[in-house]
């Protein structure tokens, strides 16, 4: 897309039908999940989130359905939710509508875009099943994600959340997050289920892990060469659907989700976002500043777009090796203006303390 993000509307991205595909097999009692968007790395639209999440809460009600296989066409899982779609939702003020699901027509008041609630009420969002980022977690029947290529960002964590993980030889796990931001949203789940002293390593070094390393840390249950993938994830699905009634799945599940509760999964998710909130809510400031700093000097709307705040090429650039430097020297910048101004604002506190003396 060579098009500014800001400008575009919903009708320039793909509906969540066409992203997110569903299908169900009665006789198997197997169904499928398809990120159906190749072009764009299977990044799921706001819309196609939450269809994501819809489907796996009917699919757990569904008496056809005992496994749920979660797949993506093309070469990857995923790397993550579309970046481009959201940036441009916020800068439009309607991301937060869209997400909570409130029409034009409710008498809503959303708080501001540098509302601390603002944020804070997004990412206690994404820690909701209906969202599309919890969902395979609250399932009462059993998942699996098969995972090739990336499984970056949002789909990483479809892969803490499913019941088993089958991965082809070439798959990378992780989270661009760890490099730029330092931080995401559930970091529980993922040492929980990695384990945190190999957790720590792929934080700290903010380098993916490959399907080996994640087999290791009992992350993935199987790993086989791409050409085998489908096959080995039938042989898992047939499996678990064969060999149980449906009433029995749910048992099981609700005593895994115990457990997990237990360790503190719910809870570790709370933790983590609001961790993630006051870092969003910091960022969200020295864009602000960044962005009046930029008018008070007469600069071009493009300069100011790309002097702190992202834009719809900054945002694409987080998803690239080659981005991670543009992304922290914009960081920088924006810390850079947050500190100028705390320094100004002490020396004319000492100007009065002095003036006043």
């Amino acid at each position: 897309m060579t098009e500014d993000a800001s400008s575009k509307g919903d009708s320039d991205f793909p509906s969540p039908e066409e992203i997110v595909l569903y299908d169900k097999d009665p006789v198997s009692r197997i169904a499928t999940i398809t990120f159906n968007r190749p072009d764009h790395l299977n990044a799921p639209t706001i819309g196609a989130r939450k269809r994501y999440g819809d489907l796996i809460f009917k699919a757990s009600l569904d008496d056809d359905v005992k496994v749920l296989v979660v797949r993506g066409e093309g070469e990857h899982l995923g790397t993550g939710a579309d970046l481009d779609e959201l940036m441009a939702k916020r800068k439009g003020g309607v991301a937060m509508q869209e997400e909570f699901g409130i029409e034009d027509d409710e008498d809503v008041t959303m708080p501001g875009r540098h509302n601390y609630r603002n944020g804070a009420s997004l990412v206690h969002w994404y820690a909701d099943a209906r969202s599309g980022n919890r969902s395979l977690a609250d399932f009462k029947k059993i998942s699996i994600l098969e995972v090739k290529g990336y499984c970056y960002g949002w789909h990483f964590y479809q892969a803490a959340d499913a019941d088993m993980v089958i991965s082809s030889d070439d798959a990378l796990f992780g989270h661009p997050a760890f490099r730029y931001v330092g931080y995401a949203p559930r970091m529980w789940q993922w040492a929980t289920m990695m384990g945190l002293r190999k957790f720590q390593e792929m934080v700290f070094t903010g380098r993916p892990f490959t399907a080996a390393e994640m087999y290791d840390c009992n992350f993935v249950n199987s790993v086989v060469p791409r050409a085998d993938l489908e096959a080995e994830v039938a042989k898992y699905a047939n499996a678990c659907a064969n060999t149980r009634p449906t009433d029995t799945i749910f048992m099981q599940k609700t005593f895994f989700n115990i457990m997990r509760q237990q360790q503190g999964e719910y809870m570790g998710s709370m933790r983590s976002r609001m961790t993630w909130t006051t870092l969003l809510h910091r960022w969200a400031r020295g864009c602000a500043m960044a962005g009046s700093t930029t008018s008070s000097r007469t600069t071009t709307s493009s300069s100011r777009r790309n002097g702190g705040c992202p834009s719809r090429a900054a945002s694409s650039l987080l998803r690239t090796d080659r981005g991670v430097a543009a992304v922290r020297l914009s960081r920088r910048r924006s810390l850079d203006l947050d500190r100028r101004q705390l320094l100004h604002e002490a020396a004319h506190r000492r100007r009065r303390g002095g003036h006043q003396g």
